[in-house]
């Protein structure tokens, strides 16, 4: 009996562990990727590729100018040709799961407001017109908070981001087709004073 009690104990502790190395995040890295250098044919060998310290995939983000005086002195959140300008966040019917293509614009928004701290972003969760307007404010709300979310993981502080929920009210009405409702499954990236 006595055996059988800390054999429970042990794997108690045990899988008390193995969630909280689960949960554990690890910090993003701002030293860029390594590249090799393709450009020339002649090459002998290639050049030596530093081994990865985190598990953090960079492959396809670009380097973000957040500086607004390294650029041509414009804000670099209204520049066209920044990522930075990109502010919607699309979803699939009846999700709240940011799709993986959408991480490139969430990483880029969570390095500016790091570099940024008195910035302060608004969530705006949008849904189509289907379904009752209770369901859509909560739908929206729960799209809302899973973009914090990836903010969060990104090191961006709760005090920075603010979420709010429109649900179908910013909809394009009488929707005929899928386009016109995916085009309204949304949330939209807002800045304040903006």
């Amino acid at each position: 009996m006595k055996n059988l009690m800390f054999n429970k104990k042990l794997l108690s502790c045990l899988v008390i562990a193995l969630v909280l190395t689960a949960c554990k995040s690890t910090p993003m890295v701002d030293k860029p990727a390594p590249v090799e250098d393709r450009s020339t044919a002649t090459q002998t060998a290639p050049k030596a590729v530093e081994p990865a310290t985190t598990s953090v995939d960079t492959s396809g983000v670009k380097e973000v100018a957040i500086d607004s005086s390294a650029t041509t002195g414009d804000n670099p959140l209204k520049d066209p040709n920044n990522i930075l300008s990109k502010r919607n966040i699309y979803f699939d019917f009846d999700s709240d799961t940011v799709k993986a293509e959408y991480r490139p614009i969430i990483e880029a928004h969570a390095k500016y407001l790091l570099a940024h701290s008195n910035a302060k972003m608004i969530l705006q969760g949008n849904t189509d017109e289907r379904g009752t307007r209770e369901y859509n404010l909560a739908l929206g709300q729960r799209r809302a908070v899973s973009v914090k979310k990836s903010f969060n993981l990104l090191g961006v502080k709760d005090n920075q981001i603010e979420t709010v929920s429109f649900g179908e009210e910013k909809a394009t009405p009488n929707c005929a087709d899928e386009a016109c409702h995916q085009a309204n499954r949304r949330v939209d990236i807002a800045y304040e004073n903006e």
